[in-house]
């Protein structure tokens, strides 16, 4: 198998599972244009921990870890097989990086792994396993996470940051379809370092570019954007799965690492 590129998807708010809109048509998209992966690994900012983890567990549980979503999204479930031998495979990378890695079988897909691959692979039919995020990682720290990472790449393993290319909850505003310019200039800022390739401006991102402190409050859902590039074989060429801004503040767009992925455009929502 060759190697397969690297995904940053922005989940967004958990009603994206019911509503898919642009972001979900362009991820159902990309899901049948890739090649079909053995495995695939999320690292997701909802589950963080002190030291890195990965979840080791056959079945794993679908995570429903929000409240007041109505009653349609907690019956929601994604019964995708865990994937023991790759996550275990993980967790060796993860050691040999000096990383203090361990297993947890019981852990589940939180609402940042599974909502997405609700829409990237909705028969749940690829084994999905997840690592965390840990807490205090810095820019640096997130690329080299991924670096770690990064051979399984080459072994059929899609890796795959969930976060939201901008997200900052003070300021959402359900349902109002008026975007706020500084969502639209951070993320336009975003894609160009993106599809420019450059290491460099990704990493310091949080440190230059415009609005970004507002556009990201606290540092989590953008780190994992971090952690896929630092695992991507190459950055170019680059991928945008256009989602537009939802909720006024919410940016959904997705990046793909490493390939010029040939996906139909989604039809406008």
């Amino acid at each position: 198998m060759p190697t397969l590129p690297t995904l940053f998807i922005s989940h967004g708010a958990p009603t994206f599972a019911l509503e898919p809109g642009r972001a979900g048509a362009g991820l159902a998209a990309l899901g049948r244009s890739l090649p079909r992966p053995r495995a695939v690994l999320v690292v997701s900012p909802h589950w963080m921990t002190r030291q890195p983890q990965v979840t080791l567990s056959l079945r794993p549980e679908t995570i429903h870890d929000f409240a007041g979503f109505g009653r349609a999204l907690h019956e929601l479930r994604y019964p995708a097989e865990g994937a023991h031998l790759v996550a275990q495979r993980a967790l060796e990378l993860l050691q040999q990086a000096g990383q203090p890695a361990t297993g947890d079988a019981d852990r589940g897909l939180d609402h940042g792994a599974w909502v997405p691959l609700l829409h990237l692979y909705p028969q749940a039919d690829v084994p999905v396993f997840q690592v965390s995020l840990p807490m205090g990682l810095d820019a640096e720290g997130a690329w080299q996470y991924g670096r770690a990472l990064a051979p399984l790449a080459d072994e059929g393993v899609l890796i795959v940051g969930s976060g939201s290319l901008t997200h900052n909850l003070y300021e959402v505003r359900f349902g109002d379809p008026q975007a706020e310019v500084y969502a639209g200039e951070f993320a336009a800022w975003v894609r160009e370092a993106v599809l420019s390739g450059d290491a460099d401006r990704l990493r310091r991102t949080l440190e230059i570019a415009p609005h970004a402190h507002r556009a990201h409050p606290t540092t989590e859902h953008f780190l994992p954007l971090l952690v896929a590039a630092g695992a991507a074989s190459q950055l170019e060429p680059a991928t945008v799965i256009e989602g537009g801004v939802l909720h006024g503040v919410l940016s959904m767009d997705s990046f793909v690492f490493g390939t010029d992925a040939a996906i139909e455009a989604p039809a406008q929502m």
